[in-house]
């Protein structure tokens, strides 16, 4: 079985995010890249799936990004993973969640996967837009949100995934794209060994050219939307307490509310 899995890597989300004075971009100096966490999932997943198939089955990792992206490609290797593709090229700067699952879906459809996991989304935008794209691209079933992943058959899957309210079961054909949910498993530390083995595993690098990509459908000219500006969170307000008893404290807050805050 041939398994793929989609991965970005992420400012730390320890890291304090400064925004550029541009406006439309942070400032990347002095930041900690690490892979992905909701990524780490799909990765595990994929490893687990792998364990459990045995025979000739592999594990191919997929990114695209800067040249940085190779490290967190690297981890991933040394996580288990055979294989790495870095999508790599400096024609997809600027480009939007459409454009860069234009790239992905060529590098996917040139390898042939039968499933492909992903994390539910990318912690540094929170889109959750890529993955469902790609699969679209590709013209694949992609079930959302899974905590829970089953084979049922050769070609089939049960899932457990999150929806509004609860959860639901599905069963689906491959190939087949599942984002990863918190609660679908425990990811693996790399060992020593792993990291050593890493450092002789191929991170094999796509350019647009090599995926048959053309200036129109990647980078800016690709992308359907556009990041006009980026904006800080609102400063706090201060908070007020009120101490009393229950009955005065309400209807002090009910004067304070109609006063100060003006919402009723």
């Amino acid at each position: 079985m041939k398994i793929g899995v989609l991965v970005k890597q992420v400012p730390d989300t320890e890291t304090k995010i400064r925004i550029a004075p541009e406006g439309n971009d942070i400032v990347r100096d002095g930041i900690k890249y690490v892979l992905g966490p909701y990524d780490e999932l799909a990765v595990e997943q994929g490893l687990l799936l792998k364990e459990k198939v045995g025979g000739d089955s592999t594990v191919t990792t997929v990114s695209l990004g800067p040249a940085r992206a190779a490290e967190t490609l690297r981890t991933t290797l040394a996580m288990g993973a055979d294989r790495a593709v870095h999508v790599k090229d400096d024609a997809f700067d600027g480009q939007d969640a459409l454009a860069t699952a234009t790239a992905l879906a060529a590098a996917l459809s040139a390898e042939n996967f039968d499933v492909v996991f992903a994390g539910k989304m990318a912690i540094d935008d929170n889109a959750s837009a890529v993955a469902t794209a790609t699969a679209q691209l590709l013209d694949v079933p992609c079930v959302n949100l899974i905590f829970e992943f089953e084979m049922t058959g050769d070609s089939a899957a049960t899932v457990r995934r999150r929806i509004d309210g609860g959860e639901e079961v599905v069963e689906c054909a491959l190939p087949a794209m599942f984002t990863c949910e918190k609660g679908l498993n425990e990811p693996r530390y790399a060992s020593l060994t792993g990291i050593m083995k890493a450092k002789k595993k191929p991170i094999e690098e796509k350019s647009a050219a090599d995926l048959g990509l053309s200036a129109d459908q990647i980078g800016v000219a690709g992308s359907g939307t556009r990041l006009l500006k980026l904006m800080p969170l609102s400063e706090r307000g201060a908070c007020k307490f009120i101490e009393g008893e229950a009955a005065q404290a309400a209807k002090e807050l009910v004067q304070l509310l109609r006063s100060e805050a003006k919402v009723i």
